[in-house]
């Protein structure tokens, strides 16, 4: 039996067999299930994937979307959703994206893996509340998380980037190039990953013998008018040469926003660092920390590639050690970002651009 005689049996091309066997998740299920059982009339079994078939495999996991979120800048899900992508070959699997109403979250997950065309899930946007890791860890369904399980801190199968040290850095590269005092521009309190990020700025003014001065740290959301408004009143408490290092590119482009307005030189006078290296920060030559996307992707598929299925350890945020014995490090992965730096933290006394550089920080 041949890929054509399935196609024959089937009343479908030899593309369609082809999709089914390899890219199912092209396919409307009904197109699927009409290829599946002439594979399984026919006994036709050429290689891996009609068997992955037989035992009801698809080697494919859901990645949720959020339309709300599409061409925002420094909208990170994006990258890393790329990179998925690209890696998924070469672990044999693909990704389905699919889009739940966000008021019926569970429903959306449900309704997909009813379909066969996932094993699993790969989540983004972890937060506080998140209903996720619980109703698929009751339904034994494999997922990985990009972003640490915040309110799950014993269970592992996650991905994450490190935040906290990745801003300590940016606190650090600050006080070098001699800026007396560095503020903080974040979220407002309750994002996980905010709040971890301005946990690094406290460790980096606390390592250097620096006061964390409350009235340096106020909090804006992700919009630049608001993150103008929040910088102002920095500027206000920030006297001498100082500096601001935020919680994401949007948030120090609203710095920059609030420095020009007072007339005050980038780099100079008031030095900035963002978060996430997008295309805007290197036009606005924005020194930035960079989220290692590449790297988090292929940790990702390597955890799903594994088979196991996310469990309690005890071992609050564990990603470096293996007390366990049983592999419990290579199920997860906290990654370092990179410091991009550029003229907005280190001026030239000439008034000449600076070269771009990069700094990788160490985990925390």
């Amino acid at each position: 039996m041949t890929i054509v005689d399935v196609a024959a049996a089937a009343g479908v091309s030899r593309q369609t067999v082809s999709n089914a066997l390899n890219k199912p998740h092209l396919l409307a299920a009904e197109t699927l299930e009409k290829v599946h059982a002439a594979i399984n009339d026919l006994g036709f079994a050429p290689n891996v994937a009609a068997q992955q078939l037989r035992r009801r495999r698809a080697s494919a996991y859901g990645f949720e979307v959020n339309p709300s979120g599409a061409g925002r800048m420094g909208h990170i899900l994006d990258g890393f959703l790329v990179e998925m992508t690209a890696a998924a070959p070469d672990h044999a699997a693909h990704l389905v994206t699919f889009a739940p109403e966000l008021d019926r979250l569970i429903e959306g997950y449900d309704r997909l893996l009813g379909t066969g065309l996932v094993d699993g899930f790969v989540l983004g946007d972890t937060r506080h509340g998140d209903p996720r890791p619980d109703w698929l860890l009751e339904q034994g369904v494999p997922f990985v998380t990009f972003g640490r399980i915040w309110d799950r801190p014993d269970l592992d199968g996650w991905v994450d980037v490190d935040g906290r040290a990745g801003v300590r850095l940016g606190v650090e590269h600050l006080l070098s190039q001699g800026y007396e005092r560095v503020a903080w521009l974040g979220w407002p309190d309750g994002s996980p990953v905010g709040d971890d990020r301005r946990a690094g700025w406290l460790d980096g003014l606390t390592a250097s013998g620096h006061d964390a001065d409350a009235s340096m740290a106020v909090e804006s959301v992700q919009d630049l008018s608001q993150a103008t408004a929040a910088a102002e009143r920095l500027l206000r408490g920030l006297k001498g040469r100082g500096a601001i290092v935020c919680a994401s590119d949007l948030l120090a482009l609203g710095a920059i926003r609030a420095i020009r307005n007072h007339d005050l030189r980038l780099g100079t006078d008031i030095g900035v660092v963002g978060f996430d290296d997008t295309d805007v920060a290197e036009a606005l030559s924005l020194t930035s920390l960079r989220q290692p996307l590449r790297p988090a992707a292929e940790a990702a598929w390597r955890i799903l590639a594994s088979g196991h299925q996310s469990r309690p350890h005890g071992i609050p945020g564990a990603a470096a050690t293996d007390d366990e014995g049983d592999g419990h490090a290579e199920r997860t992965a906290l990654l370092p970002p990179t410091l991009t730096i550029r003229a907005s933290s280190t001026p030239e006394p000439s008034g000449t651009p600076t070269g771009r550089t990069t700094r990788r920080s160490s985990t925390s």
